[in-house]
């Protein structure tokens, strides 16, 4: 099948395809230890309380992987095929570079889904894949960030512009805080000069400044429960601090997410959304990426680049 096509491995963090799996899902996200039944409930009724399951969520990510392989075939007919890898679900990263073993592939480029590199999320990916691609005889390069690519930062822009219109003309635009966020990191990595939160800032900045916006800051969100330290302020405090310092008007920008996970569907519409309910904080949220054509764009542009790159 390959007829010399160069792989595209598209790698992200995987969701469960049904309610019926989130315990097996839970329970690889923790290295093979079985989550409590406290535990268990409490991730089920997150699922069960974003349109009463998962598999829209799945849906997104094979829309994302179907929407780059569009635009690489009409950037470079035939020379491309793609192929998903997830992180903690069906089809793993390993199952994704055994399709390609499978179909002849001998060269490809590995992508993850995330804009931002850090070595606990992206090099993680980056990691298993090689290993994978080394057992396999296939040759892989990979897009370790994107996270100032113009076309993503001018589909982030655009988003925010839209979402400062959510709160209608007579609310001035300076009165409202936009927050941008991602997903929290355990703290140790700042001891290992990880790049995360110095791209996410910078992501947040180029943003900023194509929106016009001069009233924003980043926050943390989505820490894991483990006893170690995660990097913080967490949203939901930080929505209580902003509060406190006279803010009544809240647009949050999640841009370490590009689609509509559980962390933005639950964290940020239901559970912050209540905490500003009680700060009476009026809050809204952009629109995420999904299959945003710019955003389509600047993954097509990133596998190729690497792949010229050589």
């Amino acid at each position: 099948m390959s007829d010399n096509k160069i792989g595209v491995l598209v790698m992200s963090y995987g969701t469960p395809a049904s309610l019926d799996e989130v315990e097996s899902y839970y329970t690889h996200i923790r290295r093979g230890n079985p989550p409590t039944p406290e535990m268990l409930a409490d991730l089920t009724g997150r699922y069960e309380a974003i349109v009463g399951g998962v598999f829209p969520l799945r849906e997104n990510t094979d829309a994302q992987v179907a929407g780059l392989q569009a635009v690489l075939d009409r950037n470079a007919p035939g020379q491309y095929q793609c192929y998903q890898g997830l992180k903690h679900a069906v089809p793993y990263i390993e199952d994704g570079v055994s399709a390609m073993a499978a179909d002849g592939i001998q060269e490809a480029v590995g992508i993850v889904l995330a804009p931002h590199y850090s070595v606990m999320s992206v090099g993680s990916y980056i990691k298993r894949a090689q290993e994978a691609a080394a057992e396999q005889g296939i040759t892989m390069r990979f897009v370790e960030e994107y996270h100032l690519h113009p076309k993503l930062i001018a589909a982030l822009t655009s988003r925010v512009q839209a979402g400062l219109q959510k709160f209608g003309a007579q609310t001035p635009a300076a009165e409202i805080k936009v927050l941008f966020s991602a997903h929290s990191l355990p703290e140790r990595i700042l001891e290992l000069k990880d790049p995360y939160p110095q791209q996410l800032l910078a992501s947040s900045a180029a943003i900023a400044e194509g929106a016009g916006v001069s009233n924003w800051q980043f926050t943390w969100q989505s820490a894991g429960r483990t006893r170690e330290p995660w990097l913080g302020p967490d949203i939901l405090d930080t929505l209580q601090e902003i509060r406190t310092e006279g803010t009544t008007h809240v647009l949050i920008a999640p841009i370490g997410f590009v689609s509509d996970h559980l962390e933005v569907l639950y964290d940020i519409d239901i559970e912050a959304k209540d905490v500003a309910a009680k700060l009476d904080l009026k809050l809204e949220r952009i629109e995420m990426l999904n299959t945003d054509p710019l955003y389509m764009e600047t993954l097509a542009d990133s596998v190729q680049s690497a792949q010229e790159r050589g």
